[in-house]
């Protein structure tokens, strides 16, 4: 019998379902505008709120904060990849880090009035244990998919997760659109499509849990270490490891750049268009509600594509795509109409990019390890860019405009696409040890 299960690839396929309704509803639209207006209720004259006696505009309030989760994350997603490799209970890690990622959601419905530090904490345990089970969810692919399918399985996870977000969204825009025929405050309204992603994400993440299985023999720590002692020593026996592998080690340092690029343009998307464009909420939802089924046929599209020129070159096709966007969104998107193509061009790259770089760095992993080093890779996954955000932060704070901020993006994507270009991703499969794509 095959070792490769269609039953246990349609249910990794439901962790994308899943945990999108997070990043959608929470991440990219509404967190961040909410998180301003509450700490807009707090700041003084100037408009600035006071974290331990450091004046923080409220405008960049968000930016900051996602700065900060990313610097957690660099410490804590190692170590989690080390302890999923070690102990061999990653189903079970999966469903810890998930549930506990869906009651810190949750529990936003509270962040009301002036509330602005106790909603900065949920988000920071909300996005890292998000970073930590994507780490997890990831690390799946090479087990659950043969080297030929890889791209397929990785872009149908991508393809649905985009369906399950945009499907949440959905109902969120249209509570959001009836709120007041409804009796209900716009503010209200929001607390509850934050809490809703929560909730939706808890759900949907049973579907993988039963699915999904461990692989290989439990570790056992040698006599007076516990796990988490002998996971730290792996995870810094595989830190030497990718020394080793320069193929590897080139695409990552790529990857790191041009996506941090990628997830500021997502995870910003809608605080640009509504203090920047001065666009009202229910255009930002239509908007990323949009991005979520355009998105849908572009993760399967670029998928055709790679199979006619391979996954590294389309990957780079994508990279000047967005070069493209951020010079229309820099000097022509002021519009309601303008955003939405701006918005679907991001959503139509967006999922070839992202879903074909997944699925080579999975090529490049050696066997056993494959939770440590996607780690490493998550550490500017979804919702994880730290570059970025403090660049569009300090920019906003000194200028008062996205849009210098927006131009200067394009050079993490130049960079790189540089880069990459420069990466032999069969070498690197071989490195690892495992068997090349087939382009």
């Amino acid at each position: 019998m095959s070792e490769y299960s269609l039953k246990e690839q349609r249910g990794w396929y439901f962790y994308d379902w899943a945990n999108s309704a997070f990043y959608t509803t929470v991440v990219t639209l509404f967190f961040s505008p909410y998180l301003t207006s509450i700490a807009k209720n707090a700041a003084d004259a100037r408009g600035d709120v006071h974290i331990l006696g450091i004046p923080i505009l409220a405008q960049s309030l968000p930016m900051y904060l996602t700065s900060l989760a990313v610097g957690m994350q660099v410490f804590l997603l190692p170590m989690f990849g080390a302890v999923a490799d070690y102990g061999r209970r990653k189903r079970e890690l999966l469903g810890m880090l998930a549930f506990l990622g869906a009651g810190a959601t949750v529990a936003m419905y509270w962040m009301v009035g002036t509330r602005y530090l106790y909603g900065c904490i949920l988000f920071l345990i909300a996005n890292s244990v998000y970073g930590a089970a994507n780490v997890i969810y990831n690390s799946f692919l090479p087990e659950i998919a043969p080297p030929e399918q890889r791209d397929s399985v990785s872009s149908k996870g991508w393809g649905l997760g985009y369906v399950g977000g945009g499907v949440l969204l959905a109902l969120n825009l249209l509570l959001y659109s009836k709120a007041s025929s409804i009796g209900l405050e716009e503010a209200t309204a929001v607390r509850i499509s934050l809490a809703s992603a929560g909730i939706w994400w808890a759900l949907f993440t049973l579907i993988p849990l039963a699915t999904l299985k461990n692989r290989g023999p439990r570790k056992h720590p040698p006599p007076g270490a516990n796990y988490l002692k002998a996971s730290l020593r792996q995870l810094w026996m595989s830190a030497r490891g990718i020394m080793k592998l320069p193929q590897t080690l080139r695409f990552l340092v790529a990857y790191l750049i041009y996506n941090d690029a990628i997830q500021t343009i997502l995870s910003q998307a809608g605080q640009f268009g509504h203090e920047e464009l001065k666009l009202p909420m229910e255009s930002l939802t239509t908007a990323i509600l949009l991005a979520q089924f355009v998105g849908v046929a572009g993760a399967l599209g670029f998928n055709w594509v790679a199979a006619r020129i391979g996954n590294k070159y389309t990957v780079m096709l994508t990279l000047v795509t967005y070069c493209g966007v951020l010079a229309y969104a820099y000097g022509w998107v002021s519009t309601q109409n303008e955003f939405y193509v701006m918005t679907a061009l991001v959503a139509a790259v967006m999922g070839g990019s992202q879903s074909l770089s997944r699925s080579i760095f999975s090529f490049m992993i050696p066997k056993g390890h494959e939770a440590e080093y996607f780690s490493i890779y998550e550490v500017s996954d979804k919702g994880t860019s730290w570059l970025g955000p403090l660049f569009l932060g300090l920019a906003l704070q000194i200028t008062g405009s996205f849009r210098i901020a927006i131009l200067s993006l394009i050079l993490f994507f130049v960079v790189g696409l540089a880069i990459l270009a420069t990466v032999n991703v069969k070498h690197a499969a071989l490195e690892a040890g495992n068997e090349p794509p087939v382009r």
